[in-house]
Order: structure tokens, then C-alpha cells, then sequence
């Protein structure tokens, strides 16, 4: 189904059922069936809903509006659409920083967030040369398989997620693959974050090249009142990808710790 918020329709895919339900937001490049494997493995237990970020996946692409604080209007139209009383952001790289400035505004019935394998609240370090680089890097089924074999993973996919990769990041729209590289990635929410409080878990993946957990202990933890973090061995940047079933019984043993 798509949900109409204030600057785009949103598709967003929903299963199961309870509270507080999952809100599950992709990385750079993904869509909202990035997820699947995740949420299969929590067999329903939860209401969870995944959705395509505007210019991703079946979502639509205006031409402007890629602001982190514009995926996080986003998240807030779907949860007020949706009717989510009490929820949970899982929020991935990328979505990891909408999740965080999301939060920051302590919006009415978060519970709490999951950030996999997230992008800090500070600006990445990369010149503007690499920044330009990486706003090509999902143009060609060349250049995605050179940062999939290269860069995102340490564990080998399966034919039919590598092929999913490709597709979902031959799909987004110029202007949704320009806008992290070229904005969100350097936009500095670290004053933000602060006043986020709720409980949070950080999953890493020990091989991680993007946001590699010796990153997230020095430039996310301390900002973040009560956050820890949960690394996974010999897991890259796609964790939900690569070792679904590690973040979904971190992501249950998160949950069952809220209804404690």
C-alpha cells in the first residue's frame, strides 16, 4: 500500500501484528524488501512494517526533498497514517541518521530505536572528489557489484539477494542517489541527538567498511545517553542481508526487553 505524506506517496509493506510495532527503514540503495529476511525470521510476532524511502523502490521521486529531515517528515506521516501508538524505529546506514534525528524530537510514542550498522550523527569524512565518486556508485550493474564484492559485504549473498541489490539500486531515482552522498551524509545532527530518550541498540557488523564499529564506539555511543552496541562476527556493512537472523534475535531480545 502507499501512504500520502506531505511531499510524496510512500509504499510501505506490513505484516503480523501487536505492539509496539516495527518500523523498519532502508540503507543507501535498498528498499523496503531489504528487510524480508529479517522479518520472516520474527515469524510474525510483531506488527512490522517496512517502507521504501521517497525516490527508492515503489515510492515516488519528487524532485526535491532528500533532506534527512525530509525522510524523517516521512517516517512521522506513515506512523500518524498508520495509526502507531507505540513503535519502534530500525533504522540501516543511511535510515540509521533519519532514525536518530527522528528521535531527537522525541516524537509521541517511540519506544525505543535499533540502528544497524548506522551511519554517526557527525559528518562522515570523505573529500568532496570521494563524495562526487560515491554518487555515481549505483549507475551501473558494474559499479554495484565492484561495492558489493568490495565494499558492503564480507559475507557472500545469495544469487537472488545479490541480484535484488542490483536491482533496487539501479532504480532509485538521480536525485534520492545524489542527495546522501552530496547532503545527508555531511550533515552534522550531533547536537540533535542528545536529546534523544529512549533505549537504544546499535548492531554492528565486525567487517563493516562504511561504519566500521571502532567508528560507531567514538562517534555515536558517547552522544547517545544509555546506548549499546551489538557486534556481529565476520558480518560487513548488510547485515539485515548477510546474517538476517542475527539481527532479527537481536532485534527480539531488544523488543522483549521493552515489554520487561
Amino acid at each position: 500500500m502507499h501512504v500520502k505524506t506531505r511531499g510524496a506517496r510512500i509504499y510501505v509493506n506490513e505484516s503480523g501484528s501487536g505492539e509496539p510495532a516495527l518500523l523498519f527503514l532502508h540503507y543507501y540503495g535498498g528498499s523496503s524488501r531489504t528487510w524480508d529476511g529479517v522479518i520472516r525470521d520474527l515469524d510474525s510476532q510483531y506488527r512490522s512494517i517496512a517502507m521504501d524511502h521517497r525516490g527508492w523502490g515503489e515510492s515516488d521521486a519528487p524532485e526535491q526533498g532528500y533532506t534527512l529531515g525530509d525522510l524523517a517528515n516521512d517516517v512521522q506521516d506513515v506512523i500518524e497514517t498508520l495509526n502507531l501508538d507505540r513503535y519502534v524505529i530500525v533504522g540501516h546506514s543511511m535510515s540509521g541518521k533519519v532514525a536518530q534525528l527522528f528521535a531527537s524530537g522525541q516524537p509521541s510514542g517511540l519506544q525505543g530505536l535499533i540502528l544497524v550498522s548506522p551511519s554517526p550523527p557527525s559528518p562522515m569524512n570523505f573529500s568532496p572528489e570521494q563524495r562526487a565518486e560515491m554518487a555515481r556508485i549505483y549507475d551501473t550493474r558494474e559499479s554495484i557489484s565492484w561495492a558489493l564484492d568490495n565494499v558492503l559485504t564480507a559475507k557472500s549473498l545469495t544469487p537472488e539477494l545479490y541480484e535484488q541489490v542490483i536491482v533496487d539500486s539501479l532504480r532509485g531515482a538521480p536525485q534520492a542517489k545524489a542527495a546522501w552522498p552530496l547532503g545527508g551524509m555531511v550533515e552534522d545532527i550531533t547536537a540533535d541527538v542528545l536529546s534523544i530518550n529512549v533505549p537504544v541498540l546499535v548492531i554492528a557488523g565486525e567487517l563493516d567498511q562504511v561504519d566500521p564499529p571502532a567508528t560507531l564506539q567514538s562517534e555515536l555511543l558517547p552522544r547517545i545517553a544509555g546506548a549499546r552496541m551489538q557486534v556481529l562476527p565476520g558480518t560487513g556493512h548488510l547485515s539485515p542481508l548477510e546474517n538476517p537472523n542475527e539481527v532479527a534475535a537481536a532485534t527480539h531480545e531488544f523488543m522483549q526487553e521493552l515489554r520487561t
